[in-house]
């Protein structure tokens, strides 16, 4: 039994050549954008900044993003040499063998679908607050996950905003594009609204001290708000179906980080700025601070600003979803009706459709408060796996790459790959309990189904 064999890059090109390529840099970084700032933004600069670091939250950010950028140089030398589908499942078959793209395919499931139940959720949260001064109110049973002991048993509203995107996503990528490119601008002229208006309330006396918790609290923020960046991998999903990827993967990428970035930093700047770090320990620091300021009408807005990007990142979610089971039917690990494109659109129709029925029964059905921390544990898996993977990958004579290439090699891949293994080690421990069982099923999955059935095992 060999489960370390390897797939070819000529087979996952041969394949991936029936996607539609439409997809340009501007594309990739709205997507990416999309994903990465949602509701954290609008959150964690207070709560972090309140708890851990005072008004030095911002240099949180800085050195949480600099973490990031790491990662993303990986990931972008990967997806400018492989510009296939799949993302990190993909670059573990070719440069590791089966099992560890099994086990890194099994953990971006994990992360891309768990994360989008837990936003469906937050969405439909935000949904009804944003509702509630209309005086609309939905029956109490149909607004929350199971739990009869409080009168809820589904949220409606989870399921259908998941089955909504789906719908639209399942029109093809071109379409999707261009109304998830509009979504994010929106999302972007709400927070630079607050960083213009927000900036007239700014006393500087409340940048003192600008570090009350020292150092170690700044560094203590930064592995806090690391996982406010996550998303960006989901980028390298859509390689299939872009343009020039050697020059437009990279940019997506890393310009996708950059500009989060730059928000980031502006609202922790802004937010520290208008009201002392010790009353931003509330359920939303920014809208606090707005009302704080008299300015109830943006608060009111970024109500709307929430509801557009969590729209956006499972947007972005859900497709990366789809083309990772795509990439793992395409080998026969999962059933091959999963691989199957569409003829009118050359999307996977069945894969999306499989993935946001399970998405969005997850999202109505389940509460996922306690499982949330498990994406943090399959994303850093993934990024370690791609960080030391670019040692291998500069070996390999089949792979030529006339792209981006990481800086720094070998050092900073190192570098790279040892961070992500400390901050798995900082999650809690019942995480590591949930992820060994989580990984147990996949296991169990792969030797009784996968290793039989890929494509491999019929050479």
């Amino acid at each position: 039994m060999n489960i370390f064999r390897k797939e070819s890059i000529n087979k996952y090109l041969a394949q991936d050549h029936k996607f539609s390529k439409t997809l340009t840099a501007k594309d990739l970084i709205s997507l990416g954008v999309g994903a990465v700032i949602g509701t954290g933004i609008f959150i964690l600069p207070g709560t972090v900044a309140a708890n851990y670091a005072g008004p030095g939250v911002t240099l949180s950010f800085l050195l949480a993003a600099l973490v990031c950028v790491l990662s993303a140089m990986s990931y972008a030398e990967f997806s400018s040499t492989m510009p296939v589908a799949g993302s990190a499942y993909s670059y573990g078959n070719i440069i590791y063998g089966e099992i560890i793209g099994w086990i890194l395919g099994w953990a971006l499931i994990l992360e891309y679908m768990l994360a989008v139940a837990a936003v469906a959720a937050g969405w439909s949260s935000y949904f009804q607050s944003f509702l509630a001064p209309f005086n609309i109110k939905l029956p109490a049973a149909f607004v929350s996950s199971f739990n009869p002991s409080k009168g809820t048993y589904i949220d409606i509203i989870a399921i259908i905003v998941v089955l909504l995107i789906t719908f639209l996503l399942s029109h093809g990528m071109k379409d999707s594009a261009k109304i998830n490119n509009f979504a994010v601008i929106v999302k972007i002229a709400i927070i630079i609204l607050f960083i213009i208006v927000g900036a007239n309330f700014i006393k500087l006396t409340n940048y003192q001290p600008f570090l009350p918790y020292h150092f170690s609290g700044v560094i203590k923020g930064a592995t806090t708000v690391f996982f406010a960046f996550l998303g960006f991998d989901c980028v390298s999903s859509s390689a299939a179906e872009v343009k020039n990827p050697q020059k437009n993967m990279p940019l997506g990428i890393i310009g996708t980080l950059l500009i989060a970035t730059l928000f980031y930093m502006g609202v922790s700047i802004v937010l520290t700025g208008m009201v002392h770090y010790k009353s931003l320990d509330v359920a939303n620091p920014v809208a606090f601070a707005l009302q704080f300021a008299h300015q109830d009408w943006i608060a009111q807005l970024l109500s709307f600003g929430a509801l557009v990007g969590m729209a956006t990142m499972m947007l972005t979610m859900i497709y990366a979803s789809s083309r990772l089971v795509y990439a793992m039917a395409r080998d026969g690990l999962l059933p091959q009706s999963l691989a199957k494109l569409s003829s009118k659109n050359k999307i996977p129709q069945i894969s999306l459709w499989v993935v946001a029925i399970i998405i969005s029964l997850g999202a109505g059905v389940f509460s996922v408060d306690q499982l949330t921390s498990l994406v943090n544990f399959g994303t850093l898996l993934a990024f370690t796996f791609v960080s030391f993977g670019i040692l291998p990958l500069r070996k390999r004579k089949d792979l030529p790459n006339n792209g981006y290439k990481m800086p720094g090699y070998p050092v900073l891949p190192i570098l790279s790959g040892l961070i992500c293994l400390y901050l798995l080690t900082q999650l809690n421990e019942d995480v590591y309990i949930m992820a060994i069982i989580w990984f147990s099923l996949g296991i169990i999955i792969y030797f009784l189904y996968g290793y039989k059935h890929s494509s491999l095992n019929k050479k």
